[in-house]
């Protein structure tokens, strides 16, 4: 077994340890669903985060911008960045003082409305269901390439991972995983972008070679590479892209109820306004310097392929052992905590939203949720 291995086996060992203590902890409904309405800022912000960073970031718009879209990939993330804050002081604070256990109970109680809960349940099955398989594949795709495991293995290894935590403890495990997760593949992620840099001779020097890449001439210019051959042929086609894409990212910020359900959980109004603050700063730094550290590999090799492997190729290749493994443990924390956000919410809305549970006392409605999720 070598360090990457063990790194990555090392901490869904204690990721499990932690989801498990915190399902011990879980005595009623609330805990279950809402994490006992308690969760202070620091909590509430690395569920924020970690939940929305996925290997679609880590891996998909890393590669995206070490092939050739740094320049505007830099620019973009403060703009998506701004819904966290509009949506917290519009709908977030809001949510909270309803009291409601899903975002969909929340549509339910505001319209007075069982067909309502129901249709915004289904919505959420169908949308974050979807996403749920998408970070699940990520994330077997990232351990197969990793460890000697095949695919179907590594699918199997990634899904009992997070439901064997998510099911047991419900929201109370996953805003405790999720901070565990945050805290690591931010300090892993800087950690990796300082080394990088270091060893380009600074920062001044990295980004004055980065701009003279003769591969990639146009890598660091607000509209990146275009033109004939390239996903886009004009720089304005570029630009309607980038802030339609920027624009609509900060709507899911702001209402998403992968986003916008962490308040529910929130120990105050204040909380959900502070946390919200710091996940918009939070999620700018480390989007700028995961870009950062996906163009620097440029000035190593400029001919990755596919280009989804970059990360994985640097933290091999660009800093010591210890700091790629942490790296790569960071990569599939990123894909576990958004896959056991999508998990909790989607066995949620289908134990509460869908099923009819008049009637039923709390520890079987506990007990339903349990089964329902797994």
């Amino acid at each position: 077994m070598d360090i990457y291995t063990g790194a990555i086996l090392v901490s869904l060992a204690v990721y499990i340890a932690v989801g498990n203590y915190a399902g011990s902890r879980v005595k009623q409904l609330d805990d279950y669903f809402v994490a006992g309405r308690r969760a202070p800022t620091l909590l509430i912000v690395g569920t924020l985060v970690a939940s929305l960073l996925s290997t679609n970031a880590f891996l998909g718009e890393t590669g995206f911008v070490y092939a050739g879209q740094a320049g505007p990939y830099l620019l973009w993330p403060p703009i998506g960045a701004m819904g966290y804050v509009y949506g917290a002081l519009f709908f977030g604070r809001y949510l909270r003082r309803s009291r409601a256990i899903t975002v969909a109970d929340y549509f339910g109680k505001r319209f007075n409305s069982r067909r309502v809960q129901a249709v915004a349940g289904v919505t959420i099955i169908v949308g974050l269901g979807g996403y749920l398989l998408a970070v699940t594949q990520g994330a077997a795709v990232l351990l197969s390439e990793l460890t000697p495991l095949n695919y179907l293995q590594s699918l199997f290894v990634a899904w009992i991972s997070y439901t064997a935590f998510t099911m047991y403890s419900g929201s109370k495990g996953v805003v405790l995983t999720d901070t565990l997760m945050f805290l690591l593949f931010t300090v892993a992620t800087i950690a990796a972008l300082v080394y990088m840099i270091g060893d380009q001779g600074g920062w001044t020097a990295a980004f004055t070679e980065l701009a003279r890449v003769e591969e990639k001439p146009d890598l660091m210019t607000w509209h990146g590479i275009i033109g004939p051959g390239t996903p886009f042929e004009t720089a304005f086609d570029y630009l309607a892209w980038g802030i339609i894409m920027a624009v609509a990212w900060s709507f899911v910020y702001a209402i998403s109820p992968w986003q916008s359900g962490r308040y529910l959980i929130a120990r105050s109004e204040h909380v959900v306004l502070r946390a919200a603050c710091f996940a918009a700063i939070a999620l700018v730094t480390l989007e700028m310097t995961l870009y950062a550290a996906g163009a620097t590999v440029n000035l190593s090799k400029t001919d990755i392929e596919p280009y989804e492997q970059t990360m994985i190729w640097a933290a091999k290749n660009l800093v010591p052992a210890y700091l790629g493994a942490l790296l790569l443990a960071g990569i599939m924390a990123a894909a576990l905590s958004s896959a056991s956000t999508f998990l909790s919410l989607v066995g949620f809305s289908v134990s509460n939203d869908i099923v009819r549970h008049d009637g039923m006392d709390d520890q079987r409605m506990l007990r339903l949720s349990r089964w329902t999720m797994l």
